[in-house]
């Protein structure tokens, strides 16, 4: 499915590979092992979609809080000899003993083995590898295999996902991340030697399929052979819209990063922004947040099971529009119904890679929730997702993030469950940003926030990634956000045109960017400060 929402007419911008010779490649990523696999590939003369499998293979190592090939994602990819923009879809996908979710009660769908949708991402590395790479797949497997090898130390953001999640781990989880402070994984590694071997074809329908789906029976998990061989990744168009001179490129269903964004920057198209103080533009923004997060989360679903209306037609969107006050916020409950929230994991990585031919690639992988289900499978060493708490596994009643989800995102097998991961490129005159975040539902108002950073250019483009960030999502009505997101006064406005705040507890999110200057070929990298990432280049 593509989505275009143009929003003016005779807009011809360059295309994100016309650029000057581009200095070296570039790998931002969100732990120092993981980008340097990366950028190992690329001084091997591989090319950005080798250095995405590296680095995807080698987080899901060192970051298992938050990847692995137990879990899924999608990588939105700008493959510069063909001048051609493409996502692939390594979502989770629904077993068919999930049936239509009768088989969930309380945590089942959270904790446990029962929790765990078919793993998407050996099957999109191995795709990345194949279709789009230069090297092959030892290669780029080897440094993940080294990493679970040779094991790695804790840091401070992996030991406080660990002392939050340990009381749901297996016995095989406690064994494999709670008894050191250097996590070693060997049967993860002989996993991968093995998909090192035999690729997508080994993992789905040889030995390591086999041995999951053996540990799955045993455990009371869902997977069988049957889900396991039907996997397939998908390439889908993505979403593509312009907002004045600037074009954006994001996810398509079964995210629904692209078609809010381009619902947002839609109901936008006629604002300037720059000429708003901060309160209008920060109630402008929740409100407009708002509007398009009711529409996602009543209509948006797997679009290969479910029929989504046209939600981006401009007369519609203007009449979304029309209906904000500048004066006043407009209470949720008269704009739609309290049984269509939808929420997504919050426990995710982002990370982003140009070569110096011009592909890059943006790719935002997860398992869902804080190590997933907590299982490892004990004889392939494989934390599996959680995803299965995406669906509406229980309609009417909340999921672990305390919302109620709507029946266009309902358990079917082989469906693949509503996300908000929103892997982006925003195209400018002269430059181009390369961007995503995790943070569940929260991604997609991340994405916006750093977009206009990039698109306003009023701050130093850390700042798109550090500052402190706000969120509406419809429900619950109230404006989410991190602590000094707002002066007093201007807090104090927002409250007076009646919006409702919470402050987090916490920081959230984990940015990780790539700034291009077309013109000079210069690469920025840009890190969240909120995490442990870092960028390296291939120099």
């Amino acid at each position: 499915m593509i989505v275009r929402l143009l929003l003016i007419s005779a807009l011809l911008l360059p295309l994100a590979g016309h650029a000057a010779n581009i200095e070296s490649g570039m790998v931002v990523a969100a732990q120092r092992s993981a980008a340097q696999a990366g950028i190992e590939m690329l001084r091997r003369g591989g090319n950005a979609f080798d250095a995405a499998a590296a680095t995807a293979l080698a987080l899901g190592v060192v970051e298992p809080g938050s990847s692995g090939i137990g879990g899924g994602g999608f990588f939105l990819l700008y493959i510069a000899k063909e001048k051609r923009y493409v996502m692939l879809d390594a979502r989770e996908t629904s077993p068919r003993l999930a049936g239509k979710g009768e088989v969930y009660e309380s945590q089942s769908s959270v904790d446990g083995p029962q929790s765990a949708g078919v793993p998407g991402l050996a099957a999109g590395v191995d795709h990345l590898v194949t279709r789009y790479g230069k090297l092959n797949r030892k290669e780029i497997t080897q440094p993940a295999i080294n990493l679970a090898n040779n094991g790695f130390e804790v840091g401070a953001r992996l030991k406080s996902m660990l002392n939050w999640r340990a009381k749901a781990f297996s016995d095989s989880a406690r064994r494999t991340y709670l008894n050191s402070k250097t996590i070693k994984q060997e049967a993860l590694a002989d996993t991968l030697v093995r998909f090192a071997r035999g690729g997508g074809e080994e993992f789905y329908r040889g030995e390591t399929a086999g041995r999951l789906v053996a540990d799955m029976k045993r455990d009371g998990g869902l997977i069988r052979e049957s889900d396991m061989a039907a996997y397939q990744v998908i390439e889908r168009e993505p979403v593509v819209f312009d907002y004045q001179n600037y074009r954006l490129i994001s996810a398509p269903l079964p995210s629904s990063g692209g078609m809010t964004l381009a619902h947002i920057f839609g109901q936008l198209k006629d604002d300037d922004l720059k000429k708003l103080d901060r309160a209008d533009r920060v109630h402008l923004l929740v409100e407009t947040m708002k509007r398009a997060y009711m529409d996602r989360n009543g209509h948006l679903g797997d679009s290969d099971f479910v029929d989504i209306p046209d939600l981006l037609n401009a007369e519609r969107l203007q009449g979304i529009r029309n209906s904000v006050r500048m004066d006043q916020a407009t209470p949720s409950s008269e704009l739609g119904s309290a049984s269509e929230s939808i929420g997504a994991g919050t426990d995710t990585t982002h990370f982003s890679v140009i070569d110096d031919e011009g592909n890059m690639v943006s790719a935002t992988l997860s398992i869902n929730y804080a190590f997933g289900s907590g299982y490892v499978s004990p004889s392939t060493g494989i934390l599996l997702n959680d995803e299965m708490d995406d669906f509406a596994t229980r309609p009417g009643k909340p999921n672990a993030y305390g919302l109620v989800q709507g029946s266009a995102n309902a358990v079917a097998p082989g469906k693949r469950m509503l996300s908000s991961m929103s892997p982006t490129f925003v195209i400018g005159p002269k430059r181009t940003f390369i961007v995503g975040t995790p943070g569940g539902s929260r991604i997609i108002s991340m994405v916006l926030l750093a977009s206009l950073g990039f698109m306003l250019d009023e701050s130093a483009p850390a700042e798109w990634v550090n500052a402190p960030r706000f969120h509406h999502q419809f429900l619950p009505d109230l404006i989410q956000h991190e602590q000094n997101a707002f002066t007093p006064e201007v807090a104090a406005e927002l409250q007076k045109r009646g919006h409702t705040f919470k402050s987090m507890n916490r920081q959230y999110g984990n940015m990780h960017a790539i700034l291009l200057d077309r013109e000079t070929g210069k690469l920025i990298g840009l890190t969240d400060a909120r995490g442990e990432g870092v960028s390296a280049t291939a120099r």
